[in-house]
């Protein structure tokens, strides 16, 4: 992501739909709810247990696949939604929550085909209680249907975020926190999951979201697309698009842009072949790309920032231009950030010091100024600079968009290459993608493989730029 500060901009396998499941073979998972006690089970946690954000997410389940059917009308902002579930109980469930937030109304909710109760808690809990208790290692399958008009959250100091109407459509733009303001989700990092939709807008719009697409059909004045992506995925990159793209598209390639802010499309070959072009770049550096497909998109958002959502980040722009450092730091994300995501919410350096670090590369790279350089004119920040006020591997719930995380955790990157060399460092920078491709990790994870693949002890470096607020000495 670009960094938010004070509302400025900076640049910085198909899966199945849920199978109805025999009500004979549910009920060996199941314990009626008066048993449910005595046969310990309980409720799950209402939070996944990170301090930043101790709403979000829940615990007592792992989800595996969401499938998304959603039907947007712009003309009134209405939507309706259906959210299908599949997870499985790591423990053995009394109630269990989702997080659902802002006004949409919920009109059905069933666990495994069977009505369920629940309660809408505080800003996002929906707390449901299946009829029957879920045993632990149990799989189980929720159905929520609901309709509304999507809000999106706006934060004073993380910005906008969730479903956003546009002039021709709307953006769901999820980081932090948004999903929940269109889907019912278990919104935290930690449980990925894979993702399908199925969006219907009226004709002549069109619907994008992660992954790849199936062939759109028309009846009665309605489009509807499908999307799927079989990678797994944090909820914070979840994406959706409506409006009135031109598309470009290739084997591996979809890149789109509103024609309402370039009605000739006269940069959508190029944005698309830059697209390309950074990718490969960084598929030499990093390793493998992650995902099945890659591309962007560009509409008029007004979020004053671009996002890495999953495969296909999406770039806020108020005119159409293409902002090479900016594509190199959202694809960069793909690796780091998105297939490699961290546990906690303070670990996000893990994320935009790479993707920092990568625009740094492609500078060098493609004849511009060299890492060295930019890692200079940043270090020569005076000592009171906001980059060196706090501590990068915990900066704080409101701090995790500034340049605190973004520049010094490159800089961090970059003090780690000189001290192991650039051998070690390349080697470690396209291990760490691949060795924890899907999965989440933690700086201690970072450098553990980095004294593992250099042969040093590296604790005085990490604990001077990671863990040490103020200008570290040179």
């Amino acid at each position: 992501m670009d960094m938010r500060s004070s509302g400025v901009f900076y640049t910085g396998m198909r899966t199945p739909r849920i199978a109805t499941v025999a009500v004979v073979a549910l009920m060996a998972s199941f314990i009626p709810g008066p048993a449910q006690a005595s046969a310990g089970f309980s409720p799950g946690a209402p939070g996944a247990g990170d301090p930043y954000f101790p709403d979000m997410g829940n615990g007592g389940y792992d989800v595996s696949h969401y499938d998304l059917d959603l039907r947007y009308d712009p003309a009134t902002r209405a939507l309706d939604g259906t959210a299908r579930i599949a997870a499985r109980a790591t423990q053995s469930l009394s109630r269990f929550n989702l997080d659902f937030q802002g006004p949409l109304t919920i009109d059905a909710l069933t666990v495994n085909g069977a009505s369920a109760g629940y309660t809408r808690e505080g800003a996002q809990e929906l707390v449901i209680t299946p009829p029957f208790g879920l045993r632990n290692g149990s799989a189980f399958a929720v159905e929520v249907s609901y309709h509304g008009v999507p809000q999106k959250i706006d934060d004073p100091q993380l910005g906008a975020s969730g479903w956003v109407a546009t002039a021709d459509g709307a953006v769901a733009l999820n980081q932090p926190f948004g999903a929940a303001t269109f889907f019912p989700v278990n919104d935290t990092p930690r449980d990925k999951a894979t993702y399908g939709y199925k969006l219907t807008v009226p004709n002549g719009l069109v619907a994008l979201a992660n992954g790849e697409p199936g062939p759109p059909q028309t009846a009665d004045g309605w489009t509807t697309s499908t999307w799927r992506m079989d990678q797994p995925m944090a909820s914070e990159l979840a994406m959706v698009a409506i409006g009135q793209f031109t598309v470009h598209a290739d084997a591996v390639n979809i890149t789109a842009i509103d024609t309402a802010l370039d009605p000739h499309d006269r940069l959508g070959q190029a944005f698309h072949d830059l697209t390309a072009e950074v990718q490969a770049w960084e598929e030499t550096v990093f390793g493998p790309y992650p995902f099945g497909s890659t591309g962007g998109i560009i509409d008029q958002v007004g979020v004053y920032y671009a996002l890495e959502t999953q495969g296909r980040p999406v770039y806020d722009q108020t005119d159409a231009k293409l902002d090479t450092a900016t594509i190199v730091h959202e694809l960069a994300h793909q690796w780091f950030g998105n297939s490699v995501s961290p546990n906690k919410w303070a670990d996000i350096w893990l994320n935009e010091g790479f993707a920092t670090y990568a625009e740094w590369l492609h500078s060098e790279h493609s004849g511009g100024k060299t890492v060295q350089q930019i890692f200079d004119k940043t270090y020569a920040q005076k000592p009171d600079a906001f980059v060196w006020r706090g501590i990068v591997a915990d900066p704080g719930r409101d701090n995790i968009f500034n340049s605190l995380v973004y520049n010094r955790g490159a800089m961090t990157l970059h003090a780690l290459r000189l001290r192991i060399g650039d051998g070690a460092f390349f080697t470690l920078i396209r291990r760490w993608a691949a060795e924890h491709r899907y999965g989440n990790v933690s700086t201690p994870d970072f450098i553990a493989l980095a004294e593992q693949v250099s042969g040093q002890q590296l604790d005085d470096l990490f604990t001077k730029w990671v863990y040490t607020s103020g200008k570290p000495a040179l």
